[in-house]
């Protein structure tokens, strides 16, 4: 009989312990972010969200892209020439540099491309 009430008085020491623990930080997350609204300090002349035009979007996608596919071709040729300087004689490997290779060539080619590629999107969109 004496085990029960203590191990009941133990289970709520502790979880008692924890939500006094937890409590304070709560409340000071809430007390330093609610007071504080974004809007406040807002200025109303300057719109929030400046929106581009059609060309300046595309200009900026083509330059993402082709950096992007100019940066994989180029993970992809230095691949190839790891597995090419790796391959010992080993066909398997020298077909894997040649994959490799073979990839490298077509994402340089894509980042060549990429502006009439986009060029051809604009005029289909009518920009």
């Amino acid at each position: 009989m004496s085990r029960i009430p203590a191990r009941r008085r133990a289970l709520t020491h502790t979880r008692t312990a924890r939500w006094a623990g937890r409590a304070p930080a709560v409340t000071a997350a809430v007390t330093l972010l609610l007071p504080v609204p974004a809007a406040a300090y807002a200025d109303a002349g300057v719109p929030a969200l400046a929106v581009n035009s059609l060309p300046v979007v595309i200009a900026n996608l083509q330059a993402w892209l082709i950096g992007i596919l100019a940066a994989l071709a180029t993970l992809f040729l230095v691949l190839a020439g790891v597995y090419w300087a790796t391959a010992g004689g080993d066909p398997a490997q020298v077909d894997k540099a040649k994959g490799a290779l073979k990839n490298a060539l077509v994402g340089y080619g894509l980042a060549v491309l990429a502006p009439v590629l986009l060029d051809i999107v604009q005029g289909i969109v009518g920009g």
